[in-house]
């Protein structure tokens, strides 16, 4: 599962495997704990983040939705995402 942002030791990852389920979806990292995102409206799916990395991860999925979808429908695709911005 490839990196394809880091910012604030958080890190941002996305399968790439043909099929993969849906919703679209990012996988965030952070010290021992992990998390999964809706892309379309940043919704926490599953995992258990503290407030503030929830809120700064909802706040870089808002501001590259489109490239996260762009990424999404490349590993669907099979193919690896692109590398995306970190938030600043």
């Amino acid at each position: 599962m490839p990196t394809i942002s880091m910012f604030f030791g958080i890190i941002i990852r996305m399968y790439y495997a043909p099929k993969e389920h849906n919703p679209p979806h990012i996988h965030a990292y952070y010290q021992d704990t992990t998390a999964t995102f809706k892309i379309s409206d940043g919704e926490l799916i599953d995992g258990n983040l503290s407030y503030k990395q929830i809120k700064l991860i909802q706040a870089w999925i808002e501001i590259h939705k489109d490239e996260l979808l762009a990424d999404w429908d490349l590993c669907q695709n099979g193919e690896k995402p692109f590398k995306i911005d970190p938030l600043k």
